[in-house]
């Protein structure tokens, strides 16, 4: 397929798009169901062109297309099969065009997987999912074209891949999270759908949980998966930075985990209504107000895209007239829908309140932590930088109070909790993890080389326990009276994913306090102890690869005298680019990780080197990957399998039933 083809099927696309955002809408307004089913076909024919656009880019880079700019700009006829692919998102053109491919898929899937909805309610959703198209559609061909050639003199071979990206992380890592990104446009525009019908009650909730849920676990994933990748690829050491587009990323993963339990509620006893869709429309937001920050070259960051100010104008312009109509529609329609079931003040319900207050107030605190020193910058109050400290100091407090909450909420009861039965049921796990928790840092002490008893680990011990001791007590305890195939997909999801949130706080708070690192100048044959283990500087040398030499140590791990492992840190110097990378030598265990980098030579056999000790690190991945599972098994539950025919719902102006099938 020629560039060419791409450029026009991706104008084909955007007309469709426009098309779609118009007619279905129109037909809800005029009575028309010709007009609302055709938001099916377009979305559907939307999507094939989109793909045959993403196709065409895709062979450009596997054909070594270099009269492509694009192509020319982020590969190389060197690049292996594999990076040539992932180059192709690799950038902000081709990630923009991913963007919109994943969007149009999800568009697809929702014309495709809601036959069982009103029609009505359908075309519109298909209809907002359209215009949100159209403005990324006409972002890519006004601003982004990643089709542009560079005739007539094309440059023989292409710049490279950046290093950094010529990993299994590019491959696996910006899938995932766009398809939770983008993910996250479905329930938004089920909820505007909700608002211009000024019908929301529990069906709605039904229908538009299992989109929530799998939009959350790729995101879940995809967050997941980028720390992995700049755990073991930046030669760091660390997973999480505090980054302003990490925080991008994480700010709608707070937002969507609160729209996850809202909507639950919603769906169970029609509270939180207006709650629901307000957090439906914060969680889109937050990400495109995400896709802002890395495309618009207001911050500096090693995950930044772009630097072009026309680029962030449009961006800037699209944000504010997605959120600034959303939120004047739900000010306008909002209020008729407000919720008029009651709970206690020791029920399910209070505690998920809770639950999405802290993940609110986390998300705002990260927001302001994240914007304040562009805001600053912009009002001429000088440069201002915001890091960990600030981020750790506040975020580390919220999710204690999560967690407490966390193992509260599971033994509660919709409605109305009796506080007696509920203290009877959280008293042994509350007495086992305060042991367990005080008690266990004595030996962790000794074995880590920490200089004594750690209190921050005694905290982190016992916020951990209590909540997987209390999801697995509750669990016995709904498993003992024989109740174990009655009891529902979603609450083994819930289990799963709530222990998933504690491993990960394990492995947060015991690799941070227990964790030791050592930078030193190392000569071949010599060696340094490290907690408990012995780690000797072997041997140096080098080797070479279709596009980079690398330079490859040997590390050989002793404990007590006996060799444990060996290491093989890399210095990776490319030929296309001439940039340098680090590739360190991991040896990973659950309960601990070795990990040696190599830094700059400082003569003919002398190097610096990166020692660390990370306990329990490998729990921070595993916990994000039960958190996805734990998703997973909600949205596997049996009802959402059930073909249901709605009645009286969502049947448009015009009161027709006929509209509905």
């Amino acid at each position: 397929m020629s560039p060419e083809f791409g450029h026009v099927a991706l104008i084909v696309g955007l007309c469709l798009a426009v098309i779609q955002s118009a007619v279905p809408m129109c037909g809800t307004y005029f009575g028309a169901p010709r007009w609302m089913h055709m938001g099916r076909s377009l979305a559907l024919g939307h999507a094939v062109f989109v793909m045959l656009a993403f196709i065409s880019l895709t062979a450009a880079f596997l054909t070594d297309d270099f009269s492509v700019r694009y192509v020319a700009q982020h590969s190389n006829s060197l690049l292996p099969t594999q990076y040539k692919v992932s180059a192709v998102w690799s950038a902000h053109e081709g990630s923009l065009l991913l963007w919109s491919l994943v969007l149009a898929l999800w568009s697809a899937a929702v014309a495709v997987f809601s036959k069982t909805l009103p029609l009505v309610f359908v075309a519109r959703v298909l209809s907002v999912l359209g215009m949100i198209a159209v403005g990324f559609g006409l972002f890519i061909l006004l601003t982004s074209n990643p089709f542009e050639r560079t005739l007539p003199f094309p440059p023989m071979d292409g710049s490279d891949l950046n290093p950094l990206l010529q990993d299994i992380g590019l491959i696996l890592h910006p899938p995932f999270l766009y398809m939770g990104y983008v993910g996250l446009s479905v329930p938004f525009a089920f909820a505007i759908a909700a608002l211009l019908g000024q019908q929301f009650d529990s069906a709605w909730a039904r229908w538009c949980r299992p989109w929530i849920n799998i939009a959350w676990v790729f995101l879940t994933v995809g967050i997941t998966l980028g720390s992995w990748w700049a755990y073991y690829e930046l030669g760091w050491g660390g997973w999480w930075f505090w980054d302003p587009v990490e925080n991008a990323s994480l700010m709608p993963w707070l937002t969507a985990t609160a729209l996850v339990h809202s909507v639950a509620a919603t769906e169970k006893r029609g509270v939180f209504r207006s709650w629901t869709l307000l957090l439906a429309i914060f969680a889109f937001s937050l990400s495109l107000l995400g896709t802002f920050l890395v495309r618009s070259g207001v911050l500096t960051s090693v995950h930044a895209f772009a630097s072009d100010p026309e680029r962030g104008e449009f961006i800037l312009l699209f944000l504010c007239l997605v959120i600034g109509s959303s939120f004047l529609l739900f000010a306008l329609r909002g209020p008729a829908i407000r919720s008029r079931t009651g709970f206690s003040g020791v029920s399910r319900e209070t505690l998920l309140l809770v639950n999405n207050l802290i993940l609110i107030t986390s998300t705002a605190m990260i927001l302001l932590g994240t914007l304040y020193p562009l805001i600053a910058d912009a009002l001429d109050w000088g440069k201002i930088s915001v890091g960990p400290p600030y981020f750790n100091f506040f975020f580390v407090p919220l999710s204690l109070l999560l967690l407490a909450s966390l193992g509260v909420s599971v033994s509660s009861r919709w409605r109305h909790t009796d506080p007696s039965g509920l203290r009877q049921k959280i008293k042994l796990p509350l007495i086992a993890s305060i042991l367990l928790g005080v008690l266990l840092p004595v030996p962790m002490a000794s074995w880590y080389d920490n200089s004594g008893y750690a209190p921050s680990a005694a905290v982190t011990l016992i916020f951990t326990f209590w909540v997987l001791g209390a999801s697995l007590h509750d669990a016995l305890i709904k498993t003992a009276s024989g109740n174990l195939m009655k009891l529902p997909a979603s609450y083994w999801g819930m289990l799963c994913a709530h222990c998933g949130i504690a491993i990960c706080a394990l492995g947060v708070g015991l690799s941070t306090i227990y964790g030791v690192q050592r930078d030193i100048r190392m000569d071949l044959g010599d060696s340094i102890i490290l907690a408990g283990y012995r780690f000797e500087f072997r041997d140096i040398r080098q080797f070479n690869q279709p596009n980079y030499v690398a330079t490859q140590a040997e590390f050989a791990v002793y404990v007590g005298g006996v060799l444990e492992r060996t290491l093989s840190p890399e210095k990776r110097h490319y030929h296309a680019g001439g940039e340098v990378m680090t590739e360190a030598g991991i040896d990973a265990g659950l309960t601990r990780d070795l990990y040696v980098s190599l830094g700059e030579p400082l003569g003919s056999s002398s190097w610096s080197v990166r020692v660390q000790v990370k306990p329990f690190v490998r729990c921070i991945w595993l916990g994000g990957l039960l958190v996805a599972l734990g998703g997973i098994l909600a949205t596997a539950d049996k009802r959402y399998r059930r073909r249901r025919s709605p009645k009286q719902l969502f049947t448009g102006s015009s009161g027709r039933a006929s509209y509905e099938k």
